[in-house]
């Protein structure tokens, strides 16, 4: 286990995350140790020390006052904003109980872009005080800002209405005071909470000047340590505590204080107040900051697009999307650059978008896209420039990897060969690049990436081969025609069936049961098109290998291209409009005559990110295509067996697959972060497998570990290397690492599935290694 010393910030990090969490302020830090080491009474208790210990507690009281123009009220300390929400709502929601019975369809308001704390708390205790309103989200327009027009008409019914000071993903602040004229006007008992995290230090707050019931505030979002936060309660605001004990609060949030953490908020505080001191910067000098970042951005992507007005936003926050690029894609070149930054939305190959700027009615690639940059209001000039200058340095590995074009008339020789796999919501995307001939295919396309796979030709300057799909269902969009309309010139014209294969280029070849199938040449090698129907009633696989005197043996095939018919953990389900299970079987035994039981498999869906998968494998796991494939069964009696595989995927927890994954994985073997040196110094013939993307691994090169050099295998390019170093499976030893440990964990567990005998990853990955 790594000694809690050993974990640290690295070498050179730029941290922009400040809407995540802060790092601690010098001032914040000395103030909670000298409280532990020296100030460590019990404000409770009466004598000298206790006493001490509370004057921290009511000076700190009243520089919160001070900060927030709160010259009445209650000012609660608490463990942060998450228990400052449910302590507003609780009060608010127990309070109108009475009130809720004089209301035909009383509702809850809170608005569309609110931190998920708010939603998720008020339908929580709305069932459980059994209020039975209806909690309903506030519209916003396109710049993020509440709908009056909605408010108007439905505070009148409103028990609660919950709003915040600004956003956290986009900086979109509120106008408070237009706000409250709407919401008084309308109903001047409701109750109001305004979340405050974000604006303390940013915007000017006279909290008594409003009407506002409760402000929760959070420490570790201002440069205090996390744990500790306050709320402020309006004078006339109902409230209940919801922590009862020994009375701690004048009764109103019991157990002994967290007076570390408070003192910390008292140096903040002091700071805030000192009109002389200069740690935290005017908003002129954050509008600069920005606008610094801004120019950055907009020279290193060109297509940059923004989420948010800066008219209407926080200058600590930026929020932008690159069309072609996924916020994965980016999130993970600056994190290998020790660039810290959000996405805006789950970083997997489940995607799903911001929920924030899908209210702002922004488009899907903006939403699934969006990375956003946050610096603090105590940000440094020489941190802005450093920042600047990461982001330049790290932009360039993008361009080098041809992920975006710069407007500068640069060429770089890629060093893009073989075939890539891309992930887009659990679909494949397969990639075939041969350097030499300078030739491109793509094969089951997905639209969202046709920008990726665009810039890539356009960089490269590749003569586009084949934009091909394996199978179409009837619903889907035909997306090879799609993708020929949009890249216009690029592709080839050509008398192109319903999955995008060109007839007018193709001949003729063998297979190694004497069939004859038309190909097409890519370099050196071949693309062989062998219908398969029976998932669909057009489906079909691609072979891809080197045919000798017209004829592509089965050894000498290098990738099958299945579709849907074969997957990793199953065959692909029959039970659809346009699948036939008997034609199914056929389509088995048809693939397994004209391939090896070993030769490379690749889907058009990775459930488990394995990658890639083979007859055998897939025989082992499915009992019912091993029978298929040894003719140890029937049409009628597959037909059968087939349809009660199908009902348990409809009846599974997840119906919309298109086969039955029921493959348990076994777990890699870790090396951890501490041993991995050792580990290295200890064993021959060790390769240590950096599984990040070309642009990560370049955006940072010089890491190496027990002066070994790292060797790039992206995940992407994984089942290239499973064929390319097929022979040495037993031979050699193979060490993965990442950014985290996610993707090594997966390239792992893939490389021992396919009988890489002494294979290993390390948990954290560089996130952990010192």
């Amino acid at each position: 286990m790594l000694n809690l010393t050993d974990i640290q910030p690295q070498k050179n990090e730029v941290y922009l995350d400040n809407n995540a969490t802060t790092p601690v302020l010098p001032q914040a830090a000395e103030a909670a140790i000298h409280t532990m080491n020296l100030c460590y009474g019990n404000p409770s208790s009466s004598h000298m020390t206790g006493i001490r210990a509370k004057y921290i507690l009511d000076s700190t009281r009243t520089l919160a006052r001070q900060v927030t123009g709160a010259t009445d009220g209650k000012i609660i300390f608490t463990s942060g904003a998450t228990e400052g929400i449910q302590t507003s709502i609780i009060s608010a929601l127990n309070a109108a109980r009475e009130t809720a019975h004089n209301i035909t369809k009383p509702v809850l308001l809170y608005g569309a872009t609110e931190h998920k704390a708010v939603p998720e708390t008020l339908k929580h205790w709305n069932k459980m005080l059994n209020i039975g309103a209806e909690v309903v989200a506030i519209p916003v327009d396109e710049n993020g800002i509440l709908d009056f027009d909605f408010i108007a008409a439905n505070v009148p019914n409103a028990l609660m209405i919950c709003t915040m000071i600004a956003n956290n993903e986009t900086g979109v602040f509120q106008d408070l005071a237009g706000l409250e004229t709407v919401i008084r006007a309308n109903n001047s008992d409701v109750l109001w909470m305004v979340d405050c995290v974000q604006g303390l230090g940013k915007i000017p707050l006279a909290l008594s000047n409003t009407t506002i019931d409760y402000a929760p505030f959070s420490g570790h979002k201002l440069y205090g340590p996390k744990g500790i936060g306050f709320l402020y309660v309006r004078e006339t605001a109902p409230y209940t505590p919801i922590i009862a004990g020994g009375g701690q609060e004048g009764g109103l949030r019991s157990g002994t204080e967290n007076l570390p953490g408070i003192a910390s908020l008292n140096a903040i505080f002091k700071l805030l107040a000192d009109e002389n001191d200069d740690t935290f910067k005017s908003h002129q000098v954050l509008v600069a900051y920005r606008a610094q970042l801004a120019e950055t951005l907009a020279e290193v992507f060109p297509t940059i697009v923004y989420n948010h007005d800066f008219n209407y936003s926080l200058p600590t926050t930026l929020n932008f999307s690159v069309e072609g690029l996924s916020s994965k894609d980016i999130m993970n070149l600056f994190d290998a650059a020790r660039i810290r930054v959000s996405a805006g939305s789950a970083c997997s190959s489940k995607v799903t978008g911001s929920f924030v700027l899908d209210a702002m009615g922004k488009s899907t690639w903006q939403s699934e896209g969006a990375i956003r940059m946050s610096f603090g209001p105590a940000s440094t000039q020489e941190e802005i420039d450093q920042a600047c200058s990461a982001i330049k340095n790290a932009v360039a590995a993008m361009r080098h990897s041809c992920l975006i074009l710069s407007d500068a008339d640069e060429t770089f020789d890629s060093k893009a060969n073989g075939l890539q796999q891309w992930i887009y919501d659990q679909q494949c995307t397969w990639c075939y690049i041969d350097q030499d001939a300078k030739e491109i295919v793509l094969i089951d396309p997905v639209p969202e990436l046709v920008a990726k796979f665009d810039t890539l030709v356009s960089c490269q300057n590749y003569s586009i081969k084949a934009i091909l799909a394996t199978h179409k269902h009837d619903e889907q969009a035909d997306t090879p025609a799609i993708l020929r309309e949009l890249l216009g010139e690029k592709v080839p014209a050509g008398d192109f069936d319903q999955l995008g294969w060109n007839n007018a280029t193709t001949t003729q070849v063998t297979l190694a049961n004497d069939s004859v199938a038309s190909a097409i040449s890519i370099g050196e090698k071949v693309l062989v098109k062998v219908a398969l129907p029976g998932h669909t009633n057009n489906s079909v696989a691609y072979l891809l290998g080197t045919a000798v005197a017209g004829k592509l043996a089965a050894d000498d095939i290098d990738y099958v291209f299945s579709g849907d018919t074969i997957q990793i953990g199953g065959i692909g389900r029959s039970d659809f409009d346009v699948s036939d299970s008997t034609a199914l079987y056929s389509s088995i035994k048809e693939l397994s005559a004209v391939i090896n039981e070993d030769t490379l498999i690749c889907p058009a869906h990775d459930y488990k990110q394995l990658f890639t998968t083979t007859l055998a494998l897939e025989s082992a796991n499915t009992p019912l295509l091993s029978k298929v494939i040894k003719d140890a069964i029937d049409s009628t009696v597959f037909v059968d067996e087939k349809a009660a595989i199908d009902k348990e995927i409809t009846a599974s927890d997840e119906p919309t697959y298109c086969g039955s994954i029921k493959e348990s994985i076994d777990p890699s073997i870790d090396v951890t972060p501490e041993q991995l040196t050792s580990f290295l110094i200890e064993n021959d013939n060790v390769m240590v497998l950096d599984v990040r993307e070309p642009h990560e691994f370049e955006a940072y090169s010089d890491v190496n570990i027990a002066e070994q050099q790292l060797v790039n295998v992206p995940l992407t390019q994984l089942t290239d290397f499973v064929h390319t170093f097929h022979e040495q499976k037993q031979h050699s030893a193979f060490v993965c690492i990442c950014r985290s440990g996610s993707r090594s964990d997966a390239a792992a567990k893939t490389l021992k599935r396919m009988g890489f005998e002494n294979v290993y990853h390390v948990p954290g990955g560089f996130a952990l290694y010192s």
